[in-house]
C-alpha cells in the first residue's frame, strides 16, 4: 500500500494549536467588491412624480442631478425553438440542388440544441450533479421537459466530441519535462475501481484501469515517457526504469511524523524530516527568484543531515531476520536507496516540484463526484465520465470555463491544447 495508507501505527489526532486570530477575513487583507462600470448594458430612470413642496408635476428635464447605484442580474432563461428549413431549388436548368441541414443539428424533426446539451453535460461532469436531478433543475430553469434518458447518453456523446483533443493531451503529456502520476479509487455499481491520472500544471488525463503496471500502460503516456516522473512510494512505478524519478516528499514527511509519534525518545526521524523541508524552503526560494540556486553550501549541509540521519535510524533499527521489516526499518532502507529520487527536486528546484500536489489534485473531483453523484452506472459511463473530465480540467488550466470549453466541443470549435508548451 502507498505510504499515505499504511504508515506506522495512528495515534489519535492531538488538537491543533490555536493561532489566536480570529476568524473570517483578517484585518489589512485585500477586500473584494462590486465596482461600478462607466458603460451599463442598460439604465432606468427614476424620476419624482411630484415636488414635495408644492405638489406640482416633474419630469426628467427637471432633474439637477441623480444617485448611481448598479444592479448586476441574469435574465430569466426560457426554451427558445427554432425552425430550421433546408431548402430544395430548380434551377432554370432544371436540375434540383438540395441544401443540407448544418453539422450540429440532430437528424430527427425535433431535438434539444447545443446550448442545452452543453449545459446539462456541465451540470454533471463538472457541478458532479446526478442524472435525475441534472433533468430537474434544466426542467425548473429552462423549461424544457428534457428525460433522464436524454441526460444520460449526453455522456458518451460529450466523450466522443472531445476525443481529438484528449489524444493530443496524451501526446503533449509524454512529452512533458515533468509529469504527475497518482491512482485512487471510485465505484462502478457496488465494485470498487481504480483509476489513474498523468498530469501536469496545464495538462489532466484521467482513465480506468486496475492498480498494476499494466493498468497504468493502459493510460498511454507512461510507457513512452522519459521525463522527471514525479509519484509516491507505489511499487508499480518503479517498473518504469526509462525515465527519472522524484518520490512525493509530502508522503515522506508524513511518515517520519508518523514515526515521531511512535517513537518520541529518538532523533533520527526528526532530523531527516528537517532536511526535507529546509532543503524545499531553498527550492521555494529559487521558483519564487529570491535566489538563484541552491547554494552548494547549503545543499552539502542538508544531505550530509540527511544522510547521518539515516545511518542514526538504520542503527536503532536493525534489520530482523527474515523478509518482513519493521514499518520504521523499511522507511528507512527506502530513504537510503531511493535517495537520488527523494531529493531530485534538490537538482532542478526551478521544474522539479517536492511533492505530488499536481497529481493529488487532479484526482479530488473524482471523490467529490462519489461524496455528491454516488457511484457510476456503468464502466462505458465512468469511462466517458473522466474523458469529458480530463478534457474540461485542461482546458481549466489554460483559462477557459468549463462551461465554455464543453460548449465549444458542442458547437463544433473544440478546444485543443497548444503544442508549444511541450517544450
Amino acid at each position: 500500500m502507498p505510504p499515505s495508507s499504511d504508515t506506522f501505527g495512528r495515534p489519535e489526532k492531538k488538537p491543533q494549536p490555536r493561532s489566536g486570530r480570529k476568524r473570517g477575513r483578517q484585518p489589512g487583507t485585500d477586500g473584494s467588491g462590486l465596482a461600478m462600470t462607466d458603460k451599463p448594458d442598460a439604465t432606468e430612470d427614476h424620476v419624482p412624480a411630484a415636488c414635495s413642496g408644492c405638489g406640482r408635476t416633474l419630469e426628467q428635464g427637471d432633474s439637477v442631478g441623480f444617485e448611481r447605484r448598479q444592479v448586476r442580474d441574469i435574465p430569466l432563461s426560457t426554451v427558445k425553438i427554432t425552425e430550421h428549413r433546408a431548402h430544395r431549388c430548380r434551377c432554370a436548368c432544371g436540375t434540383v440542388t438540395a441544401q443540407p441541414m448544418p453539422e450540429q443539428i440532430a437528424g430527427s424533426p425535433s431535438s434539444y440544441g447545443p446550448n442545452l446539451r452543453a449545459l446539462a453535460v456541465y451540470l454533471l461532469v463538472f457541478q458532479h450533479i446526478p442524472v435525475e436531478r441534472t433533468a430537474q433543475l434544466i426542467k425548473d430553469v429552462t423549461g424544457a421537459e428534457v428525460s433522464t434518458g436524454w441526460v444520460a447518453s449526453l455522456l458518451g456523446e460529450a466523450a466522443g466530441l472531445v476525443a481529438d483533443s484528449v489524444n493530443l493531451i496524451r501526446a503533449l503529456l509524454v512529452m512533458g519535462h515533468v509529469l504527475h502520476a497518482d491512482e485512487t479509487t471510485t465505484r462502478i455499481g457496488s465494485v470498487r475501481r481504480w483509476l489513474h491520472v498523468a498530469c501536469t500544471d496545464l495538462l489532466t488525463l484521467l482513465h480506468l484501469a486496475p492498480r498494476s503496471r499494466a493498468g497504468a500502460d493502459a493510460g498511454g503516456v507512461l510507457p513512452n515517457y522519459r521525463g522527471v516522473l514525479v509519484h509516491d512510494s507505489l511499487s508499480l512505478y518503479a517498473g518504469y526504469p526509462h525515465c527519472a524519478h522524484q518520490l512525493c516528499g509530502a508522503h515522506l514527511i508524513r511518515e517520519l511524523t508518523a514515526a515521531e509519534e511512535d517513537f518520541p525518545h529518538q532523533r533520527w526521524h526528526q532530523q531527516i524530516r528537517w532536511t526535507l523541508a529546509g532543503l524545499n524552503t531553498q527550492a521555494m526560494r529559487v521558483r519564487a527568484g529570491e535566489i538563484g540556486e541552491i547554494t552548494p553550501e547549503a545543499l552539502l549541509l542538508h544531505l550530509d543531515a540527511f544522510h547521518q540521519g539515516i545511518t542514526v535510524g538504520l542503527s536503532e533499527h536493525p534489520r530482523a531476520p527474515g523478509r518482513k521489516q519493521s514499518p520504521a526499518r523499511n522507511l528507512l532502507e527506502r530513504l537510503r536507496d531511493q535517495a537520488h529520487s527523494i531529493l531530485r527536486f534538490a537538482d532542478d528546484p526551478l521544474h522539479v516540484p517536492f511533492t505530488n500536489n499536481c497529481g493529488e489534485r487532479a484526482l479530488r473531483p473524482v471523490k467529490t463526484q462519489l461524496k455528491i453523484s454516488g457511484c457510476h452506472q456503468s464502466e462505458h459511463g465512468a469511462t466517458a465520465w473522466l474523458t469529458v473530465r480530463s478534457y474540461l480540467d485542461s482546458a481549466r488550466k489554460h483559462g477557459l470555463s468549463a462551461f465554455e470549453a464543453i460548449h465549444r466541443a458542442f458547437t463544433g470549435n473544440l478546444w485543443m491544447p497548444p503544442i508549444e508548451q511541450a517544450a
